[in-house]
This record gives C-alpha cells, sequence and structure tokens, in this order.
C-alpha cells in the first residue's frame, strides 16, 4: 500500500449522519494526527476505513492505491495492509492469547507459520515491550489492565507489520513508561514503509510520536490541516480560536481546554 484516499466522505449510524464530504489524503511514510472536539467524527473515519458493520457510507469513497475497498470484508482490508490498534480491546474469554496472535498471523500468510519462528518473533517482541510472557498464556485481554491490553494491540501491530495503522487513543491507560515503550514501537515502525492516523487526547503522546500532518475534525469534516505546529497551538490554545477564524458554533460542553480523541472500526456501501 502507497497511498489511501477518502473521498467526500459521508458516513452514518443510527440514522444520523456523522461524516459530512471529509476528505484525507495518506501516503506512505506519513503520520496524521486527528484531532478535534468529542464527537465530531474521529472515531467513526476511523471504523469507517476498518469496515465496522455498525457504519454506512451514504456517499463517497476509499480508496486504496486507486481502488475502492468499501466492498471489502475487515479481513480483506486487513490483508491489503490496514491494522486498527482499538480504544477499547474486547475480552474474549477461552481464547488464549497465544492462540489468537498465532490464527491472526496465519491468516496473513500462504502457509502457516513454523511454532519456532512464532514463538521467536513473540518472545523478541514482548521483551522490547515489556510485557510479562505469562500474558501469552492468557485468555485474550481477559483481566487486562488498560496498559496490558494497549501494548497487546501494539504486540499484535508488530507482529503483522501492516503498512497502514489506524491507532485510537493508544495511550489512554499507559502510565509514563508504558507511554515511552509504545512510542519507542511506533517509531521503530516509522524507520519502514508504514503509515498511520493518531487519534490522542494528549499532546505528550504527538512530542513522542510526532506527526508529519495534522487535521481538525469538526461536524464530521476537516476544517483545518497543518504540520506538528497545528498540534501545538490546539494544545495550547483549545478549539474556540479555530470555531470563531471558520464562524463555526457547536455544543460548548464537548470544546475542551486539551482536546484529542478516538475509537472504532467500519464500512457498508449505502443503497
Amino acid at each position: 500500500m502507497q497511498k489511501i484516499e477518502i473521498k467526500d466522505l459521508f458516513v452514518s449510524a443510527d440514522n444520523e449522519m456523522i461524516l459530512n464530504g471529509l476528505n484525507l489524503t495518506v501516503n506512505i511514510n506519513e503520520i496524521h494526527a486527528l484531532m478535534g472536539p468529542n464527537g465530531n467524527g474521529k472515531s467513526t473515519l476511523l471504523s469507517t476505513i476498518m469496515g465496522h458493520p455498525s457504519y454506512t457510507v451514504e456517499r463517497g469513497d476509499i480508496l486504496i492505491d486507486g481502488e475502492s475497498i468499501l466492498d471489502k470484508t475487515v479481513d480483506e482490508r486487513s490483508k491489503m495492509g490496514v491494522f486498527f490498534a482499538m480504544q477499547s480491546p474486547v475480552e474474549i474469554s477461552g481464547v488464549l492469547n497465544l492462540d489468537f496472535l498465532k490464527a491472526i498471523i496465519n491468516a496473513h500468510r500462504d502457509a502457516p507459520i513454523k511454532l519456532p519462528q512464532l514463538y521467536n518473533d513473540i518472545n523478541h517482541n514482548i521483551k522490547n515491550l515489556k510485557i510479562d510472557d505469562s500474558m501469552i498464556r492468557r485468555y485474550l485481554n481477559t483481566g487486562f489492565s488498560g496498559g496490558e491490553k494497549k501494548k497487546n494491540e501494539i504486540l499484535q501491530l508488530n507482529l503483522l507489520k501492516p503498512t497502514l495503522a489506524l491507532i485510537d487513543e493508544i495511550d489512554s491507560g499507559l502510565d509514563v513508561d508504558a507511554l515511552n515503550v509504545v512510542s519507542a514501537e511506533l517509531n521503530k515502525m516509522l524507520q519502514e514503509n508504514f503509515s498511520a492516523i493518531i487519534v490522542s487526547h494528549y499532546d505528550r503522546f504527538f512530542n513522542l510520536v510526532q506527526p508529519t500532518h495534522a487535521h481538525v475534525i469538526v461536524k464530521g469534516k476537516i476544517v483545518k490541516s497543518g504540520d506538528y505546529s497545528l498540534v501545538k497551538k490546539i494544545n495550547k490554545e483549545g478549539y474556540e480560536w479555530l470555531l470563531q477564524e471558520l464562524n463555526l458554533t457547536i455544543d460548548t460542553k464537548t470544546v475542551e481546554a486539551k482536546p484529542l480523541t478516538g475509537i472504532g472500526c467500519a464500512a457498508q456501501k449505502g443503497k
């Protein structure tokens, strides 16, 4: 994958329009920060790109290297190189984390991975992520702390090596040490053919994983784009200056002094 294009995207859920003509292009080796007041479509965008069935594409398109992916399933999108690190990973009792990791790796291979290679890859990554190896033998995310869940998402990302990562508040629930570990692993990925769309509440995360591009979503549209300096301005001044500049009004309760968020996975072609 060299490029993903979101063109004039309108998306609804539960009969409510959430995205309203959103446009975005992400090229390989670019990191895009996605910001905006809560409830304005950031998580919906990530979910729609991934193919979450709760969201309906009413109009517009999502293309990877010029090919529309709207009719592709979540697993087909994953095999094209898209990965979604969720804000709230699901707990699945009865499924060992090790078995899950083996299954997702094999789903992306023509031939099953050999066990020695699997164990070697997992051990290498859990060491770098400072994960206790007992976590691999526990049920998937069941009883995991917030930090363990987020590290497990990065473990999956490292094992699958996608070309586009959709990262939704991966920093929430992490202490300072865990945040540094997760950030370091993401920065390693940036040395390869890799791109990402990142949603975060905290500028401290973007200080560690600095975006090449930054965007603000309001009412389901990107209303402002820039570089890392835009992240710093939003962190310092909030969103009020931008809303006034664009003559936009929203529920002021959603405008936080230190904004930046995310969620999801998502898309069905509207009829």
